[in-house]
């Protein structure tokens, strides 16, 4: 197979969307080296994430020679995926070319999360719009709709009408890092430099309301002396993380947490995650929770809520809150830090879920089989 991909996040992105896409096409080539693999970009941010990709030989990559960038991915691209003979081009984030069809090229789409719909006050009007007209359309055209979790799919559904058999839901999967093993001396070495206590609690995402950190800062009211242990938080924020630093002062907290906000890369966020007590992760909505999955295959204890996609993300054996409740949450800290045996069961049985269900072969295959399934029709 001729497989295209929009890459513009893959090399422009390097939060949630650019993970997916970079793990998302290293993962297929690695095990489906017998295709060609065309990777599509208005531009390219030089870093050691993009350079795998820029300077292997396993994938083409093709530059926007126009300075209408944004015209050329939405409109010309499709002429070129035409002259390298691309059978099937794979929107990697929520949207595609709206004249595929005029091309005869065939097409799926990823739909990571229809939050901007769920949650409105978060977005801003005109940001919505934008949304809703390409998420819109992409899902129309498409040939084949992925949406990465159950949750997302029931969304899709809800909201555009889509026939629910055009809808396949493939799991996300995590950097490839994160299936490695790791010393325990590396990652000792690792988290020296952020001068990490013994004992703490991870909070790890965008400090944004939807995230819900407020919600950890409240349930510390409802801790005895002994269970107040430090709480690590890995993010930014802008006006939300303000509300919470005032939150935190006012609650006296301020010795009690600890943010670290230059995190080096992905391998000191993995030692940071096996090192934590539990990740603590209330969120309001999720189109997926990498996170989460992140947290268990690092052997770590999840704490999430019980809405949206998370239950999928978290598996049978972590444990989960109502995330407008401080007390439930409060209750979840205090069973992790005494009960030795459930701890034990939610690392183990955790981290078989997520090699399990998130595994870079199963998602691969199922990707393959969809890209086939599309072709064959």
């Amino acid at each position: 197979m001729r497989i295209g991909f929009d890459s513009k996040r893959l090399y422009c992105n390097f939060t949630g969307l650019g993970n997916y896409s970079r793990a998302l096409v290293k993962n297929v080539q690695a095990l489906y080296s017998e295709n060609e693999y065309f990777l599509y970009s208005p531009k390219i941010k030089k870093a050691p994430e993009t350079t795998f990709f820029y300077d292997n030989s396993n994938f083409k990559t093709y530059l926007a020679k126009t300075v209408f960038k944004a015209y050329w991915r939405s409109f010309s691209i499709s002429s070129q995926l035409k002259k390298d003979g691309v059978q099937l081009y794979h929107g990697l984030s929520n949207e595609l070319p709206v004249n595929l069809k005029k091309y005869n090229i065939k097409s799926v789409v990823t739909i990571h999360d229809l939050i901007f719909k769920i949650l409105p006050e978060t977005y801003p009007l005109i940001d919505r719009n934008i949304y809703d007209f390409k998420f819109r359309k992409a899902c129309l055209m498409a040939n084949k709709v992925i949406a990465i979790s159950k949750s997302t799919k029931t969304d899709i559904v809800k909201f555009y009408g889509i026939n629910p058999d055009k809808i396949e839901v493939v799991y996300q999967s995590c950097s490839p890092l994160f299936y490695e093993p790791i010393e325990h001396q590396e990652s000792n070495s690792l988290t020296e430099q952020y001068k990490l206590p013994n004992q703490y609690l991870l909070s790890v995402g965008s400090v944004e309301e939807r995230k819900n950190l407020k919600l950890i800062i409240e349930a510390y009211q409802h801790l005895n002396t002994e269970h107040k242990i430090p709480l690590v938080i890995i993010g930014r924020g802008k006006t939300y993380k303000k509300e919470v630093l005032d939150l935190i002062a006012s609650n006296g907290l301020e010795k009690k947490v600890i943010w670290i906000t230059n995190l080096k890369d992905n391998k000191a966020l993995r030692a940071i995650y096996q090192k934590a007590t539990a990740l603590v992760y209330p969120s309001f909505y999720e189109g997926f929770g990498l996170p989460i999955v992140e947290a268990l295959l690092s052997k770590t204890p999840v704490i999430t809520s019980n809405v949206s996609s998370l239950p999928e993300a978290g598996g049978p054996n972590s444990l989960y809150i109502n995330p407008n409740r401080s007390a439930e949450l409060a209750d979840a800290i205090t069973q992790v830090l005494t009960n030795a045996e459930l701890v034990n069961k939610m690392i183990e049985e955790g981290f078989k879920y997520a090699n399990q269900m998130f595994s870079p072969n199963r998602v691969s295959k199922q990707l393959i089989n969809c890209y086939e399934g599309v072709l064959n029709e």
